[in-house]
């Protein structure tokens, strides 16, 4: 097939156009090129149009008197090169983004608030009406979400409006080298400083879909092999197994040879936290991806453990020497002074709160299951005062 790759110099472009090539396809790609990458084959295999994807009069210019047998929109304008590629194509493949969901960007969406665990593709907009039943733009307006938020929204349903045998794609946060913004960072350079201590929201305990780099290429290119079965087909993306912020710090730390003792804040007040979260909640954004496993066939490529372990490795080599620019993305001021500040309050707090005292100290209930002898016999002597309250982390 005669396919063109709008973009394709970004962290999963080169998989895909890659394996588009290894399959017998003939490929070009668009892109501005104000940066070319040497992982893409030689341009006498893979031709190059080099154009701005977001300014209509550019990308026009570029493709005028071309027609494709696919195209993938990966980069750009969304809504604007769905619209100018009608009667182009016949089979557009297009990426979007999770936070079409209720709840994902605004937890006031929902009730109770927050997304639910594990959202299919179908409910996306259920709350709102599908496709068919509010315009583009009441789609877009409802549901309390940012500018920013509504456009991806909108772009999703104008996907269908325009090109009925559509496949999209929903991704998750993307991990893995040239992330644009990767936030593991905020944790591999503060283990590469030494730092013994590392604050985390509400335990660290959020979850939230996530796709390594090449998974995800793996997963657009499964719809591409099965081209009948995903048209007019959306897809979550995602990985097979899903990791905590704080497990990613564990899996960080070991990498790296590092130890971190974990100092556990409430969100409210954990801002160092704040870069690698990236949300203004802890609440857990957890899609349904069975829809591409069922359909196409999908399994990880590269397991999630090690696919992090790969992560961890190229940061440490590649983004040393980037952390100026690295930074400004992340907003982490890796201000250090000013966590030991928060870490001293945090431990008088901690000793404040288990110097209240209670008449009868509070228990697991009989329910209990965990590391320790049932305290749910009788009421929980697990104070944490004395050697308990030493064994706590953070604490010393």
């Amino acid at each position: 097939m005669d396919i063109l790759v709008i973009g394709g110099t970004g962290p999963t472009g080169p998989f895909i156009v890659n394996g588009l090539v290894e399959r017998g396809h003939r490929v070009t790609i668009l892109h501005t090129g104000r940066h070319e990458v040497d992982s893409l084959p030689p341009e006498s295999v893979v031709a190059h149009l080099h154009a701005d994807p977001f300014d209509r009069d550019s990308f026009l210019g570029a493709i005028s008197g071309r027609n494709f047998d696919v195209v993938f929109a990966m980069y750009g304008r969304l809504r604007m090169l769905v619209d100018e590629l009608v009667g182009r194509t016949p089979r557009l493949f297009s990426i979007g983004g999770v936070p079409v969901y209720p709840g994902y960007s605004n937890d006031a969406d929902r009730f109770p608030a927050g997304m639910r665990l594990g959202a299919a593709e179908t409910e996306a907009f259920a709350p709102l009406g599908g496709y068919e039943e509010r315009s583009i733009a009441e789609l877009a307006e409802s549901g309390g979400r940012s500018d920013k938020v509504s456009k991806i929204v909108a772009s999703e349903a104008m996907v269908f409006e325009r090109h009925p045998d559509a496949t999209h794609f929903r991704y998750p946060y993307i991990y893995g080298p040239n992330q644009v913004v990767p936030k593991e960072w905020s944790v591999v350079k503060r283990a590469l400083d030494g730092r013994r201590h590392l604050i985390l929201a509400d335990g660290g305990r959020t979850l939230e879909t996530a796709a390594y780099v090449e998974n995800v290429a793996h997963a657009v290119l499964g719809a591409v092999d099965h081209v009948d079965i995903s048209a007019g087909r959306v897809y979550n993306v995602g990985d097979d197994e899903l990791y905590c912020r704080r497990q990613v710090a564990e899996i960080v730390a070991e990498e790296l040879g590092h130890h971190f003792e974990i100092v556990n804040l409430p969100a409210e007040v954990a801002r160092p936290a704040y870069p690698s979260l990236a949300h203004h909640s802890t609440q857990h954004r957890v899609v349904d991806t069975s829809r591409i496993r069922h359909e196409l066939g999908y399994r990880d490529l590269v397991s999630p453990l090690e696919a992090l372990r790969r992560t961890v490795r190229w940061q440490a080599v590649h983004l040393v020497s980037q952390h100026d620019k690295v930074v400004k993305m992340l907003q982490d001021p890796f201000d250090y002074d000013a966590e030991d500040a928060l870490i001293a309050r945090y431990h008088q707090f901690v000793a404040d709160c288990a110097a209240v005292p209670f008449a009868r100290e509070p228990g697991y209930s009989r329910a209990f299951y965990g590391p320790i002898d049932n305290p749910g016999t009788e009421w929980s002597r697990r104070r944490p005062t004395g050697q308990q309250h030493r064994d706590l982390p953070g604490i010393t």
